[in-house]
């Protein structure tokens, strides 16, 4: 699937770009790995990790069309992993937070079109569903452009789709790095911000393996969501830090108690795989067909029952205690 071709990834400094840069040295033989990232350092950084002569680095914007556009010539395989991830930040910053995951969206449509790309997969996250915070409406329209974007094609042979999926477990900014600097800095206590707050729970090499697979089962349009585990907050303070208060803090702007993947109002178009969901579009393409229920790899999916939604509250798979010990340890591998 990836030997000989030339891969690009937005982003690509990232948690996310470095160990799917890592995974796909280690196991294909890319003609080229195009890291395309606004961060002069990280790539500086990044490319004295990955001293391969596959390696290209291209500094540039998602929302800067034109450099996009030059940077995706000759590309097969774009994997759009740059955005604006901060709850907070992009609910005091809304217009930025506007251009870069809508905007720089499109910008990557365009680009992927003007260059005869083959596929791109763009990374989401589950608070594109049902979103109540500035940063999960902007990957929910992100989302419905990648997902329209199969209608627009015309005579192009590029077929767009989406992956969502929950927390990464150690990723920059999230919870876990951020109760281990507390711990490590001897606090009497860890802020929890609800007691009944649950998250699904995702090592950052699942999240890429999940990615990978998906190129090779997408037909174009689908939005895949992977059969992943939740945890509870307290659980997860208990298991790093059993020995400290939890303090209730309240929930911070835009923030959920629990998180969805596949919404309620789209149990009419989700089908179940053995080990994954998929959203199927709301819409009919007009120019290919629009059976989802079985993939490019032949395995064949169910509908769901009517009412079914995929919520982290309600997850049938929690991990325990001494599960969140484990899977953080496997979790810290990956850094």
């Amino acid at each position: 699937m990836f030997d000989q071709k030339s891969i690009l990834i937005t982003g690509g400094t990232g948690s996310f770009g470095k160990q799917y840069t890592r995974t796909l040295l280690s196991r294909y033989t890319p003609s080229r790995i195009a890291i395309y990232s606004r961060d002069e350092l990280k790539q500086y950084e990044m490319a004295q990790e990955f001293d391969d002569p596959c390696m290209r680095f291209f500094i540039g914007d998602v929302r800067d069309k034109e450099r996009l556009t030059m940077a995706m010539r000759g590309v097969d395989i774009v994997i759009h992993a740059a955005a604006l991830k901060q709850v907070p930040a992009a609910e005091y910053n809304p217009m930025e937070c506007i251009k870069t995951n809508i905007n720089g969206a499109q910008n990557v449509i365009e680009a992927a079109f003007a260059n005869n790309v083959s596929k791109v997969i763009a990374l989401s996250t589950d608070k594109a569903a049902n979103p109540i915070n500035l940063y999960g409406a902007t990957k929910l329209a992100s989302d419905k452009l990648f997902v329209a974007a199969n209608n627009m094609a015309g005579g192009h042979k590029t077929v767009f789709s989406v992956v969502r999926y929950g927390n990464v477990v150690g990723s920059r900014g999230s919870v876990v790095p951020f109760f281990k600097k507390l711990i490590e800095e001897k606090s009497d206590h860890l802020p929890i911000t609800d007691p009944r707050m649950t998250r699904f729970w995702i090592t950052l090499q699942q999240g890429v393996d999940f990615v990978l697979k998906n190129f090779e089962r997408m037909r174009g349009g689908e939005i895949f969501v992977p059969k992943i585990p939740s945890v509870r907050i307290t659980d997860l303070a208990e298991a790093m830090a059993p020995d400290l208060e939890q303090r209730i803090i309240g929930i911070r702007p835009g923030e959920k108690i629990h998180e969805t993947m596949c919404p309620e109002d789209d149990s009419h178009l989700t089908l179940e795989f053995h080990d994954h969901y998929v959203i199927r579009p709301t819409i009919i393409f007009s120019n290919r067909n629009n059976i989802f229920d079985v993939n490019m790899l032949r395995e064949e999916g169910q509908p769901v029952p009517e009412n079914f939604a995929y919520n982290s509250g309600t997850n049938p798979h929690f991990l325990s205690v001494e599960e969140i010990g484990a899977f953080n340890h496997l979790a810290e591998l990956d850094y």
